[in-house]
């Protein structure tokens, strides 16, 4: 586990700006290399579902990783072919426990946010707690954490993940597959 005194930060970095990708992988090696001392294989959790266009961050990461040569001991589970969402989500990490040792679980997902946070990932450590924006009560997963704020919270979050511009969550999703291999 990471001791408790460590500080966690969240880090929001604009996926509009053209070094978008260098200050994503930046961070998330430095953050990868803190924590994965702790631990001895590492999970890409990429959660979320394709029936949405703005929860589709998750599933479109992990197909675009599963496509990346596979490096260090790192696990993607979820994809468009096979995604985790919050119907599988329990069992999903109930496998990832059983069958892998002491691993480090990289959890990304999409979110809401405020207007001016709108194409921002954030990037930390410590857990998620995924179906949050659209009032879900899931468990919270993750060592590691990264989203994508694809739309506006706070009023009809359903409507507003289904009427996100793929532009966006596909834009978010080539940063962080990009950005998430070259630190690994």
């Amino acid at each position: 586990m990471i001791p408790l005194s460590e500080k966690n930060e969240t880090y929001y970095i604009n996926s509009s700006s053209k070094t978008a990708v260098s200050e994503f992988k930046i961070l998330a090696s430095k953050i990868i290399n803190d924590t994965k001392k702790y631990f001895e294989e590492i999970i890409i959790l990429c959660i979320g579902t394709d029936r949405a266009t703005g929860d589709s961050l998750g599933p479109l990461i992990g197909y675009k990783l599963s496509k990346f040569p596979s490096k260090n001991l790192v696990h993607v589970y979820g994809t468009l072919k096979e995604p985790v969402h919050a119907k599988n989500l329990d069992k999903t990490v109930e496998q990832i426990y059983k069958n892998h040792r002491n691993p480090m679980v990289i959890a990304i997902d999409a979110s809401l946010g405020s207007t001016n946070h709108i194409g921002y990932l954030t990037i930390g450590k410590g857990s998620i707690k995924p179906g949050a924006g659209v009032r879900k009560n899931l468990k919270e997963v993750g060592n590691i954490f990264i989203t994508g704020i694809v739309n506006l919270g706070g009023l009809m979050e359903m409507t507003m993940l289904q009427n996100t511009r793929l532009s966006i969550v596909m834009d978010m999703a080539d940063i962080i597959s990009t950005g998430l291999w070259l630190s690994l």
